[in-house]
């Protein structure tokens, strides 16, 4: 809801109208505390992937720095809220584990593409996949609950159409090509 309200503002405000977002984009349902916490240290680390900065720090348009530096004034965080949805008990331990847990996934190599973030509808418990899944209702036909370790996503399966169809390799020709709309 906020990315769509996001692109409504903004068409609104440049008096323009079409799509806002690029193709790549779709939002991820994604459950609190640790799913969440992992959610944001994976966008914290885009533009470290992108080859343009080595640490998030280095890039002032991303979350890292306002998570490590609550702001006073021009504050983008309800810093409240977010140690509430992460589950701490205190913003510094906000702070302490965000912190670690980027220099962890810079340290360890996996600060690359997760497809957990980037093609799922979903992401979070069982429970709450399922929930995800209750809501889309229709929307969610032909997708599935996919187990990644100690989470489970909603995405669609990517299978390629030759090992779904069994497709044999050569040219289209006459024999099974089809015309619409001509009388024989």
């Amino acid at each position: 809801m906020i990315a769509g309200r996001t692109g409504q503002e903004y068409n609104q405000r440049k008096n323009r109208k079409g799509a806002f977002w690029e193709n790549r984009y779709h939002a991820t349902a994604v459950e609190s505390g640790e799913h969440l916490f992992q959610c944001l240290v994976y966008i914290d680390l885009n533009m470290v992937r992108a080859g343009i900065v080595e640490h998030p720090s280095e890039w002032p348009f991303c979350g890292y720095n306002e998570v490590q530096k609550p702001r006073n004034k021009n504050v983008l965080i309800d810093y409240e809220r977010l140690r509430k949805l992460l589950g701490f008990d205190s913003y510094d331990r906000v702070i302490t584990y965000h912190k670690r847990w980027v220099e962890d996934y810079l340290g360890n190599g996996k600060g690359i593409r997760d497809e957990k973030w980037t093609r799922s509808i979903a992401v979070g418990s069982r429970g709450f996949v399922d929930g995800v899944k209750s809501i889309l209702g229709a929307l969610a036909l032909g997708r599935k609950n996919i187990e990644t370790g100690e989470s489970y996503q909603l995405r669609e399966h990517s299978i390629p159409y030759s090992a779904h169809f069994g497709v044999k390799k050569g040219d289209i020709g006459p024999k099974n090509t089809y015309f619409w709309n001509v009388k024989l």
